[in-house]
Parts: C-alpha cells; structure tokens; sequence
C-alpha cells in the first residue's frame, strides 16, 4: 500500500508509512474465522466469492439470498449464520454503550472550515451523505476535494485512508486532483496512487463494484466511498412510468448496499445527485426543483446537502435534511480557483 502522509512540528507533510494504518482496531471480524467455529473452508471461499467477506457482511444478507449462492443449502447457511453469531454482538445495547459505539466515527474535513462547521465537523463515516443540485453548482468539486482530505491523518481532520471513485457521468479529473493536493501540502502522485477509479456504464454495473468493493475493503484501509451521482445510470436505464417500480426497487438494493458498507468498514459514503423540475414547488418559487429518485433515495440518505449556484461565482451549500444538525447555509467565495466557504445562518 502506497504511504500517506502526516504533519511534522514544523508543519510539513512527511510521508508515513502503511503500518500505522494497522494502528486502528479493526470494526469487522474476516469471514475466515468462521474456520475455527467449525464451518467448511470451502464454504468460506464461496461466500467470498460472492463478496462477502466479513461476518458483519454477512449478517447483512438475508437467508434466502445466501441459499441463492451455488454449493450452500439451508442447513449449510443455518450453521454459517449460527457460527457468525458467536463472533458477533447483534442484539440490543443500551444508549451508552451506542454513545461509546459511535465515538469510532470519523469526520472528514471538506477542505473549508465554515463548512465543516455547517456539518459538525465535516463528512461522516458509517452514514450516506448526500449532496445534490443543478450542473455546474459544485458537487463534484466537492468530491475531489474529498479524495484529497480524506488522505490526511486524523489529527489534522483526515481519514487517515484509500479512497474508492465510482464515476457514472466521466466527470472525475485527476488533474484537477493535482492543485487540490498541493493546496493541502501533499504529493499529488501519492495522493492519486490512494484513489481507486471505475467507470460505470449500466446501474447493473454499477451495483457489480460496489459487490467487488468489500475484498479490497477488508483487505485495505478505505475510508471514503463516492459515487457520482447515484442517479444517472437508473435514468437512462430505465424509462417511463411502467419501469417506474422496477427502477426504484433496483435503486433501493443499490443504496441498501451502500448503507451495509458504510457501517460494515466505518466508511463514509458520499453521493451526488441530480434534480428534475417540480411543478408543484410553489407559484412564488422561481425555477422549483427537487432531487431526483424519490422517497427511496430521501429516505436512505442520512446527510442531505442541497447545493445551489448563488451570485456570479458564488455556491451556496444547505443543510437540507440531517437527524442531528441544525439548518443552516454556508456561502462560497472563489480565490484562486478554490471554493471557500462562509456560514449564514
């Protein structure tokens, strides 16, 4: 694994390397434990193929989807679940220990303070953040920025790991990567040798990487999934109101899945999405729009950020819907080809 960086008394970035990593307690237990609960080797190796690779992945799928694997019967997947259950702690918790739980979650910083601020800190693992908005208002801005601060250690408000890309409209620009590292102190080759790329033609496509995720996640330090945007492969794929049902059904599994990696490797999940037209926004709200998928998407959706263009070069980031922030709007100011952002609440 390529080495990362961190701050030295003097202030500069030093190359640290990939061992620290292994500092950090790990929040799965790996699907070859399951050997020593007495559970066939060969059984394990095909839940792998699968994509399953840790026990908290598996008591993610239901029974009916692990007897749909080639070689496992009903009582083969009664005695996998059983000896998962043996590593696990699936049951109930009282608040405190949920409190002590959640003091794993990282917050990564957007690379702006105020904005940060606006998110209590800046971008949560173990949820889905979601972020959308018209063309041209900043999402995707946003998200190489991401790929960049994601890298820095945790003290200077990083996640101190590997970045996973997964690209639906052939927006990601590596180069533009470059001046976002350097703005940080930080090698731009490092940095981009710590970003994994896929492009993404079909939503069928799309929810096969997010399956071939979880090897490279449980075999490496990810602290950041983007998928940008989350919508505009279901929009093509799928056309009119008679696939309507199918294409949200299909988009649930996608962000379900989603979810299951954000809490099984204490990732943070950032999304981007597209709007489409409300006729029913008001007749005093000029242009409405609302985001696109519906009440599936609303609901699967932790953080909402609604981003909007403001005046001239001017971005406009909302708090649109959080379960434990307050509503506010940060207000960016372009120097130097870089969105600063300013709270006004």
């Amino acid at each position: 694994m390529a080495p990362s960086r961190h701050a030295d008394e003097g202030g500069q970035l030093q190359l640290m390397e990939a061992d620290r990593f292994d500092e950090e307690e790990e929040c799965f237990e790996s699907i070859d434990k399951l050997i020593s609960q007495g559970i066939n080797a060969g059984d394990v190796k095909k839940l792998q193929d699968a994509g399953i690779y840790t026990c908290n992945g598996l008591m993610m799928h239901t029974k009916k989807s692990l007897t749909g694997i080639k070689g496992l019967s009903e009582a083969k997947v009664d005695k996998i679940c059983e000896a998962a259950e043996k590593l696990l702690s699936q049951g109930f918790m009282t608040g405190s220990d949920l409190l002590l739980k959640r003091k794993s979650v990282v917050r990564i910083t957007t690379g702006s303070q105020a904005l940060d601020e606006l998110l209590g800190g800046g971008i949560e693992t173990l949820c889905i953040t979601e972020a959308f908005g018209e063309f041209r208002s900043g999402k995707t801005q946003l998200a190489h920025t991401l790929c960049v601060s994601t890298q820095l250690p945790i003290h200077m408000h990083g996640g101190n790991g590997k970045v996973a890309y997964i690209d639906t409209e052939g927006t990601f620009r590596p180069e533009r990567v470059v001046p976002i590292a350097e703005r940080f102190g930080m090698d731009a080759n490092t940095v981009l040798d710590n970003i994994i790329y896929a492009r993404a033609y079909t939503y069928e496509h799309q929810y096969n990487l997010l399956l071939g995720l979880a090897a490279k996640m449980a075999e490496e330090p990810f602290r950041l999934l983007i998928v940008d945007s989350v919508i505009a492969l279901f929009r093509v794929d799928f056309s009119g109101r008679g696939e309507l049902a199918e294409r949200q059904q299909k988009l649930a599994q996608m962000l379900s899945r989603l979810t299951k990696i954000a809490e099984e490797f204490n990732v943070a999940v950032y999304i981007t999405n597209q709007v489409i037209a409300d006729p029913g926004g008001g007749m005093f709200i000029t242009d409405p729009k609302k985001p696109a998928g519906g009440h599936v998407l609303a609901h699967a959706a932790t953080i909402r950020l609604m981003l909007r263009k403001g005046k001239g070069e001017q971005r406009v980031c909302k708090i649109f819907d959080a379960p434990n922030l307050p509503e506010g709007e940060a207000i960016s100011f372009c120097f130097n080809d870089i969105y600063v952002y300013c709270l006004q609440y």
